[in-house]
């Protein structure tokens, strides 16, 4: 294999680039995966975190009680996505006080009609102001901050309309939040001396090799940095379990997805039609396809509806991750919860790489950065607990996105609907496929991980911005549908 040069760090700093790659911070686990709701990571989850903490800002300066209303500008994609990505009624939840990690998707439509029903939010979720939609949430849809594509600012008057604060935040991709004037991501990882810091696959390749231990071993001796073993164990479980009760619900959930595109729940009717007749898999071997590309619809037509999903590493590409983990505990062996939790390890170790040297926004590099993403790291999972050595499981991830290198995010609508869900299947089986060929090899491949990363990294930046999460090309321009 070839090998980059890259600066090793061992302690992480809160500062994040331009271009949302964060080399001198360190990531955890929990830094890759977040239990929020749909239907985007960059343009749900994140914007309501900024809400959130906007309203934290007020309060450590004490400006919450003199706050009379509050005024929310969009930029680039949150503007020109943002009505069908919910960004909108996030950034409107954020405010109000409620975070991804738990509020309640079911509360979201009650909270916003009463906001437009009375113009007054409740700031915080206890100071009212002066809020209405038409005035005070505004989408510019010509205009892009320069710092990133997905771009907000938040204002704040007291009640003679008098600025009292403002702030900038940028949405770099899986729910990450960067702030205006510290450019400060929300990272884990301030201040920690990691045992083994990496930030190529190159690194971790040296350091599984000296240290004659698996990726996840790897992976899981850094997260002791933050955590306890049993705590960081405890966090892997949850996102497990709330990966399988998205799989479950959207199995079970028919109906039309809310957006305007008008687009059936397929899900339900594939689960009766396997169920009803599962002896069709020994007539057809390719039976098992239809088993991942289920897995995959029933947990992106929840994140399209607003359900519970797990950012993984994006909303956008929810469904890949959750969808070859299910294949392997229906159809692989010893799918133990000690594998199951070196699958998750596994592949937060993968994407952290990503999000170190590239990107994991659409908005910057189209969904190459999304479901390629998603199909890499599970890819590299996959391969890890079907015994793969780490040489195999990165060959694994470096296939999982070699081909899906290019990959636009055209969303008809600005929906994350057509073509996102049925994309996800694809990812799914692709990591499935490149797994299978990573095992059949040695280890020893042309392209280094490190190298497609890259790769990546350069077809974001020559991908015109019609075909990064905007609905001005691709799909979205030659399908007639309702505006975005």
């Amino acid at each position: 294999m070839t090998t980059d040069k890259t600066t090793n760090t061992a302690t992480g700093s809160a500062s994040g680039s331009q271009d949302g790659s964060v080399q001198d911070v360190n990531l955890s686990v929990v830094d890759l995966y977040t239990i929020g709701i749909g239907p985007s990571s960059s343009h749900t989850v994140g914007p309501m975190r900024a809400g959130y903490r906007f309203c934290l800002e007020l309060e450590a300066r004490n400006l919450l009680p003199k706050a009379g209303s509050v005024v929310v500008d969009l930029y680039g994609s949150l503007a020109l996505t943002g009505k069908g990505h919910a960004t909108d009624t996030a950034v409107i939840m954020g405010l109000s006080g409620q975070r991804p990690r738990s509020v309640n998707p079911d509360d979201v439509a009650p909270t916003v009609a009463a906001i437009d029903a009375s113009a007054e939010l409740q700031l915080y979720g206890q100071y009212p102001v002066a809020f209405n939609r038409d005035t005070n949430l505004v989408f510019h849809f010509t205009e892009t901050l320069p710092q990133h594509p997905n771009g907000m600012r938040i204002t704040a008057f007291d009640r003679d309309g008098v600025k009292i604060h403002a702030q900038e935040y940028f949405s770099v991709g899986g729910g990450f939040i960067v702030s205006g004037d510290d450019r400060g991501a929300e990272y884990s990882g301030d201040n920690i001396t990691l045992p083994h810091p990496f930030s190529s696959a190159d690194e971790l390749m040296a350091i599984c090799k000296r240290e004659g231990r698996s990726i996840a071993e790897i992976m899981m001796a850094n997260e002791q940095s933050w955590r306890s073993a049993d705590e960081t164990y405890e966090f892997v479980d949850r996102v497990h379990r709330a990966m399988m009760d998205c799989i479950d619900r959207g199995c079970k959930t028919d109906g039309i997805l809310p957006g305007g595109l008008n687009v059936k729940r397929r899900a339900s009717k594939l689960y009766h039609e396997l169920m009803d007749k599962p002896e069709a898999g020994l007539r057809d071997p390719l039976t098992v396809i239809d088993w991942v590309n289920l897995y995959a619809l029933a947990v992106n037509e929840e994140n399209a509806a607003g359900g519970r999903v797990v950012t993984a590493p994006t909303n956008g590409a929810a469904g890949v991750i959750p969808a070859v983990l299910r294949y392997y505990e229906r159809f692989g062996a010893n799918a133990s919860q000690a594998k199951i939790r070196e699958f998750l390890l596994t592949a937060a170790a993968i994407g952290s790489i990503y999000k170190k040297r590239a990107s994991i926004s659409a908005a910057e590099v189209g969904c190459q950065g999304e479901v390629g993403v998603a199909c890499s790291m599970a890819a590299g999972a996959l391969c890890a607990v079907l015994g793969g050595t780490p040489e195999q499981v990165e060959n694994a991830a470096e296939i999982g996105m070699e081909h899906n290198l290019g990959l636009t995010c055209d969303p008809i609508g600005g929906l994350v609907q057509v073509p996102c869900i049925e994309r996800n299947t694809m990812g799914a089986v692709k990591a499935i496929n490149a797994a299978r060929l990573a095992l059949r090899g040695d280890g020893q491949h042309t392209v280094s991980l490190d190298r497609v990363i890259e790769t990546m990294r350069q077809t974001g930046l020559d991908m015109q911005s019609k075909y990064k999460e905007t609905s001005q090309g691709g799909l979205a321009v030659n399908v007639n549908v309702v505006e975005c």
